[in-house]
This record gives C-alpha cells, sequence and structure tokens, in this order.
C-alpha cells in the first residue's frame, strides 16, 4: 500500500518512515507538510491511505479533523486515518462523523499500525475504545467552559459572550449535568478528557 503522512514534526514522520520500511506489505511511505500543494500531491501521487495528524502547528490554520472534512469533499473515496498524541473521545466521534476510516494513537506499535492500516485497506474502520459518553455539549457551552477554564468568573463570561449572568449559571448547570459532576473543577477536569477543552501541550 502506498501511505501519505501530513504531520509538522519531522521527528515523528522520520521514525514512522524507518518503523515501517521494514514491512513489505508498504509500497511507499512519504510525509509532507505542503497543506497548500496537498490536493495536487493526493490527485498525482495516488495515496492508499492518507495519515493526517489533528494539530499540524504553523502548517494551517485548520486542525487535522477540519482539514479531513476538507479533503474528503474533494477526495470522497479517499481513506484518511486521523493520528494524534491524545487519544480522547471526542476526536474520535469527530473523526467518524466526517467520514474518517479511522482514528489511531501515536503511541501505537508499527505492527498493530500496520495491521490497522491493512485492516482499513480492506473496507474496514478502526475506532478503539468507542462507548457511550457523555451527551455533547452545545458550542455555547463550549465557550463558557472554556472562559471557566481560564480562571475567567461568571460576571467577565457574562461580558464575554454578551449573554447575563443567570444565564451563565443556567449554561453551567447544564454543563454539570451533562458531564455528571458536581464543581468548576471537576468539569473543567473531566472535559479536557473528554476533548472538549484541548490539554495544554
Amino acid at each position: 500500500m502506498k501511505v501519505l503522512l501530513v504531520d509538522d514534526h519531522a521527528l515523528f514522520a522520520k521514525s514512522l518512515s524507518i518503523a515501517l520500511r521494514d514491512f513489505p506489505e508498504i509500497k511507499q511511505f512519504s510525509s509532507t507538510k505542503d497543506i497548500q500543494n496537498l490536493e495536487n500531491q493526493i490527485a498525482t501521487g495516488l495515496p492508499d491511505i492518507l495519515l493526517v495528524d489533528i494539530n499540524l502547528g504553523g502548517l494551517t490554520d485548520e486542525d487535522g479533523l477540519l482539514l479531513t472534512k476538507h479533503l474528503l469533499e474533494r477526495f470522497p473515496e479517499q481513506k484518511i486515518v486521523i493520528l494524534s498524541g491524545y487519544d480522547l473521545p471526542v476526536y474520535h466521534k469527530e473523526a467518524k462523523r466526517i467520514g474518517a476510516r479511522g482514528f489511531v494513537s501515536k503511541d501505537v506499535e508499527p505492527e498493530e499500525l500496520l495491521r490497522i492500516l491493512q485492516g482499513i485497506m480492506d473496507g474496514a474502520t478502526y475506532f478503539p475504545r468507542e462507548k457511550v459518553f457523555t451527551e455533547d455539549l452545545t458550542s455555547v457551552e463550549k465557550d463558557v467552559l472554556g472562559l471557566v477554564a481560564t480562571g475567567a468568573k461568571r460576571k467577565e463570561i457574562a461580558e464575554q459572550l454578551y449573554i447575563s449572568e443567570r444565564t451563565v449559571s443556567n449554561h453551567l448547570q447544564h454543563i454539570f449535568e451533562k458531564l455528571q459532576v458536581g464543581s468548576t473543577v471537576e468539569a473543567v477536569t473531566k472535559a479536557m478528557q473528554l476533548g472538549y477543552i484541548s490539554p495544554i501541550s
């Protein structure tokens, strides 16, 4: 199979190349940071599988999930697998929703990655440890929670989001219920675990 990796970390790309080069199943492995020319690379190189990192650093304003969504609009048959160092349920769910064929942690062993890629080549998908988790937060609830995580008080949140303090309190109550927690500290902690708030890297 021909595999193309989209990642901003040269060391990871080189390491993955070394790890996979001994497998005869990998006909070609290449990597790119050239997001602007990526569509042309796909159209001309015809990779069987595209590996896309979620965090693309300064390569683009988009994260890997949004990039994948746009690529699948252009190449609906392209098999894309999301890579991330953060193995979070929200990322799994979003990757599946936008049409990616799998989600793989960067901690995966080379032999396991090869097995996963072979399965995807055969038409399977790979979303490990799928489980039912909390009801999705709304965009406003995510905004409120994001501001809470910065240490903002309810009055400050209300001012920034142009809503009343009472509305902020209502949103927080809904957040607590959805995340099944009893305090803002617990809410922020669980939101990080679920991927609603990005962990500090």
